[in-house]
């Protein structure tokens, strides 16, 4: 929804897709940001201040179907040894990951289009 986009804007003082990538990245903020987001369309009256965890507690990772599109990308676009390399070890990832179907309380990742 634009609303959420826009206060994890506000709370980041990150545009969309700079947000995206800072949560990849590592961001503590951004993650929290994101965190935050998700709790609050289960409870409404959370605050931020309300949001603090762990860091090993907040894991971010890729479904099936996700690292699927990123192999895809990576085929029609790198060449070389670092193509190979990279096709291959998404493949090992794909072995393991998880479909989105069947994922209990994974959200998708806000990707920018």
């Amino acid at each position: 929804m634009s609303a959420e986009r826009e206060m994890l804007e506000r709370k980041t003082g990150k545009d969309f897709s700079d947000f995206t990538t800072a949560v990849l990245a590592g961001n503590s903020l951004c993650r929290r940001a994101l965190l935050y987001m998700f709790l609050k369309r289960q409870h409404p009256s959370i605050k931020w201040d309300d949001v603090d965890f762990a860091w090993d507690e907040l894991k971010l990772e890729y479904s099936r179907q996700e690292l699927a599109k990123m192999r895809e990308a990576v085929a029609e676009n790198v060449e070389g040894a670092e193509r190979e390399n990279t096709l291959a070890n998404l493949d090992r990832e794909i072995e393991t990951a998880v479909d989105e179907s069947e994922e209990e309380g994974k959200a998708a990742l806000p990707i920018a289009g």
